[in-house]
C-alpha cells in the first residue's frame, strides 16, 4: 500500500468560514461517539516508570511527531496534507466530465470505488465522518454510481434510493444538486431559481451586488448566471424515476410564504426574474453574457483553476463551454488539467467496501488544496517543538512562503481601493483571493525563523501587516477574505440554500490577527485594541468562542485564549477563567477533547464528541496560554496525546475538525492530526504560548501606530 500524506495507511494519499448559539449545559449530555482504535499505538509500555511522568511522555511523543512531520516536507519547502470533504466533489466531477463529453472508464471506475467506500450502512452518504445521512449528498452519490454502471436493482443502490424517497426525493435536495440534474433533464430549469447574468452590472452600493457575496459565492454565481441563461440539457444516459416520491409529480407545488416575510418577498422576486427572462432584450442579454465571460476568464489562475477551489472551477468550465469555447481552447484545457491535479489517487485495501479488488485504483477529488496553510502551521509547530530557528527545514519553508506573497490587487480591493496588497492565499495559485487568516499565520511563522536575509523578511512582513490592518471591518473584527462583507440579504435568496454566502468577521480569524499583531510589536495599536474588545464581546455565556473555520467551540476557544494573552490580558481575567472552566468541564474521561459537528445546530453538543488529536491540542493550547500547565486537565490531555500516538509518530483522525461552511461543508485536514499536537506538546515542554521562546530572530517589524502606514 502507498503511504498517505499523514503517514498512516488506509487513508487517502497526496497526489470554507455566522455565529453560534449560547453554550448551555445539556440536561442530558449527548452520547459521545466511540473513539476509533489508535492503531499501532506508541503508548509507553506498562511498568515503565515514565508512564506517570507527563513530561517524559510529551518528550517521547514530540520527538516521534517532529521526525514524522519533517519527513513530509516537500523539497521546495512546503507541506500539504490531503483535504478530504465529501463525495459530492467526486460525483460533480463525473457529471462535469459527462456534460463535456470527456468522461473515461478509468477515472469513473476509480471515483466510483471511493464513493462506494463512503456509503453508510443505511445506504446513505453523509457530509462528515459519523454524521447523519444527507439527502443531497446521497442523491449525487447515487447518480455518480449510476454513471459508473451500478444497477438500480443492486442492494446498495436500492437502499440509497429508498432512503432518498423516504426523505423527500429529488424535490427535497438543495438547489445546487438540482442544477446538476437539470443539466441532463432530470429536473426542470423552470423549477429552479432564476439567476440573470445582468446582475454582473449591479454597482457595489446596490443591494445584492456581487460584492455583497463572499468571494467563494461570487466566483460560483457568475458562471451560474451563464448556465441559467442558457439552460442547457444534455441527453440523460438513464432515468432517475426511482428517486422521486411520485415520478408523475416530481415537484409538487408548494404554497408561497406570506409576502410580508423575507422568504415570501424573495420568492416573489424570483417570480419576477423568471418573468423578466421572457422579455429581456436580446442585445442586453448578449452584452451581459460577454461581460460575465470576461469576468470569468480574467479570474482564472495561472494553474488553470478559479480561486483555487473546485466549485467555481466546474461551473466556470461549463459556462465557458456554453459560451463557445471548445475543449482545445487553452482556457478550458488548463481548467480541466487543474482539476486533475485536485485528484488524490490511492489503492483499494482488502477490507475496503469500494467494490474492487485489493490494489485497484481509487480516486478522491479535493475541494481545495492547502499548502500555504499547512506550511505556516507546520513551521509554527516545529519551532514550538524546539527546532532551531535556522534549521534548514524552517529556512526552506520561509523561502517558499516569502515567494508566495500576493503583491497585486484582487477582488478585495473593491472595498479597499487604496490599500496596497500584501496577503497570502490558502492554495498554490490564488492571486485574486488572498485571505486574512493565512496572512496572519504566515507572519507568525516567518517571525519564528532566523532567515539569511532578514531585511527581505522585514519588508514582506511590513507589507503584510499594513494589508491586514487595512482589511479590518468596521465592527473591529476580521473576516476571511473581504472587509465589511456583512449584508444579510444574500442568505435570504432562494438560490442560497447551502452554506454561507457572506464573509462577516469571525472570532477565530480575528484571534489569529490579534496574535500576529501582538507578536509583531503592535499590541497597543488602536486596531488591535478594538479587535480585543470585539473578541471579549463575542464570548459565549458558557465561556467558549464560536469557531467559524474549525469545529467548533474548541477551535474558537483554542484560537482566542492565546491571542488575548498575547494581547496583554492576564490569566486571571474573568473571560479567560470562564474559558478555562468551560474547557475543564467538557474534557472527556479519556483525557482528550472532541466536538461533533452537530454543535453547529444543537448547543448541547458544544465541546462534546469523541476525542481527536487536533481538538485535544486546541484545548491544550488555550489551557497552556491561560497558565494551566501544571493543572490536572493539561496533564491528562498530554497523556491522552501520548497514549494515542501511532508508532510512526502521527495520530489517527477520521473525524472532520475543519469547516468550509459550518455544518453544511465539513473538512478533514489530514495534517491537522499532526501539526496541532506537535504545537501543543511543544508549548507544554518549552513553556509559554510561543511569544518568548527565543526561536525567532527578534526582528521588530510593523507599522505606524497611528494610521497603519509602514514605517
Amino acid at each position: 500500500m502507498t503511504a498517505t500524506a499523514d503517514g498512516s495507511t488506509g487513508a487517502v494519499q497526496p497526489g470554507v468560514r455566522t455565529g453560534g448559539g449560547p453554550v448551555a449545559p445539556a440536561p442530558t449530555a449527548p452520547a459521545i461517539p466511540a473513539a476509533a482504535p489508535a492503531g499501532d499505538s506508541a503508548t509507553t509500555p506498562a511498568g515503565d516508570p515514565r508512564v506517570t511522568d507527563p513530561r517524559a511522555l510529551a518528550e517521547r511523543a514530540n520527538a516521534r511527531a517532529v521526525a514524522h512531520l519533517l519527513a513530509l516536507q516537500h523539497e521546495e519547502g512546503w507541506w500539504k496534507g490531503d483535504l478530504e470533504t465529501n463525495v459530492t466533489m467526486d460525483a460533480e466531477d463525473l457529471l462535469l466530465r459527462e456534460f463535456l463529453g470527456v468522461r473515461d472508464a478509468h477515472t469513473t471506475g476509480a471515483a466510483a470505488r471511493h464513493v462506494r467506500s463512503r456509503q453508510r450502512a443505511d445506504g446513505t452518504w453523509g457530509t462528515f465522518h459519523g454524521g447523519p445521512g444527507d439527502l443531497s449528498t446521497t442523491v449525487e452519490a447515487y447518480v455518480a454510481l449510476r454513471l459508473a454502471g451500478d444497477a438500480p436493482e443492486a442492494p446498495h443502490m436500492r437502499a440509497a434510493a429508498g432512503w432518498v424517497r423516504a426523505h423527500g426525493g429529488i424535490a427535497g435536495t438543495r438547489v445546487f444538486t438540482r442544477v446538476w440534474l437539470a443539466l441532463f433533464g432530470w429536473w426542470r430549469w423552470t423549477d429552479l431559481p432564476e439567476l440573470p447574468p445582468e446582475i454582473i452590472w449591479l454597482p457595489k452600493w446596490f443591494p445584492l451586488n456581487l460584492h455583497d457575496f463572499g468571494c467563494w459565492a461570487r466566483q460560483t454565481i457568475v458562471p451560474l448566471t451563464v448556465v441559467s441563461a442558457y439552460r442547457p440539457v444534455r441527453p440523460a444516459p438513464f432515468g432517475l424515476d426511482e428517486l422521486h416520491r411520485d415520478p408523475a409529480r416530481p415537484n409538487p407545488v408548494r404554497a408561497k410564504a406570506p409576502a410580508y416575510t423575507w422568504d415570501g418577498a424573495f420568492q416573489r422576486l424570483d417570480g419576477a426574474l423568471h418573468a423578466y427572462r421572457g422579455v429581456a432584450l436580446r442585445g442586453l442579454r448578449r452584452a451581459a453574457l460577454r461581460d460575465a465571460s470576461r469576468w470569468i476568464v480574467e479570474r482564472q489562475e495561472n494553474d488553470g483553476c478559479w480561486g483555487g477551489i473546485q466549485p467555481p472551477a466546474v461551473y466556470s468550465l461549463i459556462a465557458l463551454r456554453l459560451l463557445g469555447y471548445d475543449l482545445d481552447h487553452p482556457v478550458l484545457r488548463a481548467g480541466l488539467e487543474s482539476l486533475d491535479r485536485f485528484a488524490v489517487w490511492r489503492e483499494e485495501t482488502a477490507d475496503e467496501p469500494g467494490g474492487g479488488p485489493a490494489g485497484a485504483p481509487v480516486r478522491m477529488v479535493e475541494a481545495c488544496q492547502s499548502p500555504v496553510w499547512d506550511t505556516c502551521l507546520a513551521t509554527v509547530a516545529l519551532t514550538d517543538a524546539g527546532l532551531p530557528a535556522d534549521h534548514p527545514a524552517l529556512t526552506r519553508a520561509a523561502d517558499w512562503m516569502l515567494g508566495e506573497q500576493v503583491v497585486r490587487p484582487g477582488d478585495w480591493a473593491v472595498r479597499r481601493p487604496q490599500l496596497p496588497p500584501g496577503g497570502w492565499a490558502f492554495e498554490f495559485h490564488n492571486a485574486n483571493y488572498p485571505d486574512i487568516d493565512d496572512t496572519a499565520e504566515v507572519v507568525l511563522a516567518l517571525h519564528r525563523v532566523r532567515h539569511a536575509d532578514p531585511e527581505r523578511v522585514d519588508r514582506v512582513v511590513r507589507r503584510a501587516v499594513r494589508w491586514t490592518l487595512g482589511m479590518q471591518s468596521a465592527n473591529g473584527g476580521w473576516g476571511a477574505f473581504d472587509a465589511d462583507n456583512t449584508s444579510e440579504l444574500p442568505d435570504r435568496l432562494p438560490f442560497c440554500d447551502f452554506g454561507e454566502v457572506v464573509d462577516p468577521p469571525s472570532a477565530d480569524v480575528t484571534a489569529h490577527v490579534v496574535e500576529m499583531l501582538s507578536r509583531a510589536g503592535h499590541r497597543d495599536h488602536p486596531a488591535n485594541r478594538r479587535a480585543v474588545a470585539w473578541l471579549l464581546a463575542q464570548q459565549e455565556p458558557g465561556g467558549a468562542w464560536f469557531g467559524r473555520w474549525g469545529v467548533n467551540y474548541l477551535y474558537g476557544t483554542g484560537a482566542v485564549v492565546p491571542a488575548l494573552v498575547d494581547a496583554g490580558l492576564p490569566a486571571t481575567h474573568p473571560a479567560l477563567r470562564r474559558a478555562v472552566d468551560w474547557l475543564v468541564d467538557v474534557q472527556n474521561e479519556d483525557g482528550g477533547w472532541g466536538e461533533d459537528l452537530r454543535s453547529y445546530r444543537d448547543p448541547d453538543w458544544a465541546g462534546r464528541g469523541a476525542s481527536t488529536p487536533s481538538q485535544t491540542a486546541w484545548a491544550l493550547l488555550a489551557l497552556l496560554a491561560a497558565g494551566e500547565r501544571d493543572g490536572d486537565a493539561v496533564r491528562r490531555g498530554v497523556a491522552h496525546l501520548a497514549g494515542t500516538q501511532r508508532a510512526d509518530g502521527t495520530w489517527d483522525e477520521p473525524w472532520f475538525t475543519g469547516t468550509g461552511f459550518p455544518w453544511d461543508f465539513s473538512i478533514n485536514y489530514h495534517l491537522y492530526r499532526l501539526v496541532f499536537p506537535v504545537t501543543a506538546l511543544g508549548r507544554y515542554l518549552h513553556g509559554g504560548t510561543g511569544t518568548s521562546d527565543g526561536t525567532g530572530d527578534g526582528t521588530t517589524t510593523g507599522t505606524d501606530e497611528r494610521d497603519g502606514r509602514a514605517r
